[in-house]
């Protein structure tokens, strides 16, 4: 035997019209799509609503992410559910873009310091600060030289 729900879903018409036109805007992600779709299914207004655990089948989810869509309406309403909240600082951006590249490729393919039979990572790290002004860590160099097949050796 389950375990008793503690939360209700009851939506009104208003809120399904507004997750409906949500799903059919192109420009929706398909995680927010996923999780509007689940909260339709969940609606207890609607004739022959699904449990949980056969909502999770049907859309191919954990039972933990359609309890987390019921949490986040609870809590937060419709707009914690079309508006996925993320820390802007969470996806750092690039440590080296394009330009950075370009120099990084141009100091690896020349020639190697004296005293150095080929580059290594810190010898290009070190370099990198003194041309470009810019800190710029091993493992952001070893990435860019990674993502150009451009070994080393």
């Amino acid at each position: 035997m389950g375990r008793k729900r503690t939360y209700k879903i009851l939506l009104s018409d208003e809120d399904k019209k507004v997750l409906h036109t949500t799903i059919n805007n192109k420009k929706t992600c398909k995680t927010t799509i996923r999780r509007c779709q689940i909260l339709l299914e969940l609606d207890e207004n609607a004739p022959g609503h699904l449990t949980q655990i056969q909502i999770a089948k049907t859309f191919g989810v954990s039972n933990s992410t359609v309890s987390n869509v019921v949490s986040a309406f609870i809590k937060g309403g419709i707009n914690s559910i079309i508006k996925i909240n993320r820390n802007p600082r969470q996806n750092a951006k690039r440590k080296a873009d394009g330009r950075l590249e370009d120099e990084l490729i141009r100091i690896a393919c020349g020639p190697a310091p004296e005293g150095c039979a080929r580059w290594t990572l810190r010898l290009l790290e070190k370099q990198v600060r003194m041309e470009l002004d810019e800190p710029v860590g091993r493992e952001a160099i070893r990435l860019t030289l990674k993502k150009m097949n451009f070994g080393l050796t």
